[in-house]
């Protein structure tokens, strides 16, 4: 893409900004844009809009990865196994390292462990052992309630601890709460492997090397802990998802889910217009999406029983569109909380926090 036309496309988007949020929030009929809330409303979907043209156009501009034809032989594999075939057991958590560490007045430790997930055949280029990174925020001398808080794209880093809420968790309702990052975000960022990318095999092993991950930590905190809830925002969504399908745990939460990481970037490539068709084509294509198969958390039940389910839409998402929320209540059944702002408005709503510690206040009720 020559410079001229990323200028121009990047200009076109930003001139088109406000449009799109007016129309999307005037199509509610109670919306009052001379209201404190509908201020916020139309704030809060105007950040979800800069934030996607920030992500997208202000990137490298996309290139074709590999063909559709490279991911017949995954597609192959992959959907034939299911979710449960696709992701091995993964091995005991063996603490590298574990330092005391501050973010203003929280105290927290860095956790690391070597992890292999063992990934199939299909995905072996992407396997191997790499360096998993968990933020722990614990009291030590009495057995607690565990939330682990898998986070979204962009995000990773200690400032999580504030997006969680971990300090008011763990004073005011009694949690101790483990922050696994996510391989390729955060303070791993620019360690191998690359995730998320335009490469939708190294999505998929990205997101099952997350997941294995994730289990891992669950298996250590077991036996330390009164009771665990999984909880995903967003990107972490299908990882929170497929962990609580694959172990037990007593609670799972999930928050402006995605319908899959490959069909979420894919609808918003869109913005760079007809030079990367090929691949949204790709993103898009059925051998994609039978590789996608081995994270279809849509497509399982968690092991946490359904009134110790929360799914929480925002009714104005322009990253994540309210539709994957409306499916996932569907198979899950659950408690389906709806904020009426967008993506990134619903971090800081006091009635998505309202209705998280009641949800979590009620988990920590059932505890032994």
């Amino acid at each position: 893409m020559r410079v001229t036309e990323r200028i121009w496309r990047t200009g076109s988007d930003f001139a088109g900004l406000l449009p799109r949020v007016y129309a999307a929030v005037a199509a509610d009929r109670d919306w009052n844009p001379l209201s404190p809330s509908g201020i916020r409303r139309f704030g809060e979907v105007a950040l979800d809009e800069m934030a996607l043209t920030g992500m997208t156009l202000t990137a490298p501009p996309p290139k074709l990865e590999r063909s559709v034809d490279s991911c017949a032989d995954a597609g192959a594999e992959l959907s034939s196994r299911g979710v449960a075939g696709a992701h091995a057991d993964p091995e005991p958590l063996r603490v590298r390292s574990c330092r005391q560490r501050r973010f203003g007045r929280q105290a927290y430790e860095r956790l690391r462990f070597d992890h292999d997930p063992h990934l199939p055949e299909s995905l072996a280029a992407f396997g191997g052992p790499a360096t998993a990174v968990v933020h722990l925020c614990r009291v030590t001398d009495e057995r607690r309630p565990w939330l682990v808080w898998v986070h979204g794209a962009g995000q990773g880093q200690p400032v999580d601890l504030l997006f969680s809420r971990a300090r008011r968790l763990q004073e005011e309702l009694g949690f101790n709460v483990a922050l696994p990052v996510q391989p390729g975000c955060g303070v791993r960022r620019g360690r191998w492997p690359e995730y998320p990318s335009m490469d939708p095999l190294a999505n998929v092993a990205g997101m099952m090397r997350a997941v294995s991950e994730v289990r891992a930590l669950v298996r250590w905190l077991r036996p330390q802990a009164a009771s665990i809830a999984v909880a995903g925002v967003s990107m972490g969504s299908p990882v929170a998802g497929l962990v609580s399908h694959l172990e037990p745990v007593d609670a799972v939460a999930v928050y402006t889910p995605i319908s899959g990481l490959n069909a979420m970037i894919a609808a918003h490539l869109g913005r760079w217009g007809p030079s990367v068709g090929e691949t949204v084509a790709l993103l898009r294509s059925q051998a994609v999406e039978r590789v996608a198969s081995a994270v279809d958390y849509h497509s399982v039940a968690p092991s946490a029983p359904p009134e110790r389910r929360l799914i929480v839409g925002a009714w104005h998402d322009r990253m994540a569109r309210r539709e994957p929320a409306l499916a996932l209540h569907d198979r899950w059944g659950g408690r389906l909380y709806w904020h009426r702002g967008s993506h990134v408005g619903h971090l800081f709503a006091g009635g998505v926090q309202d209705a998280s510690e009641e949800f979590l206040r009620s988990v920590a009720a059932d505890r032994p």
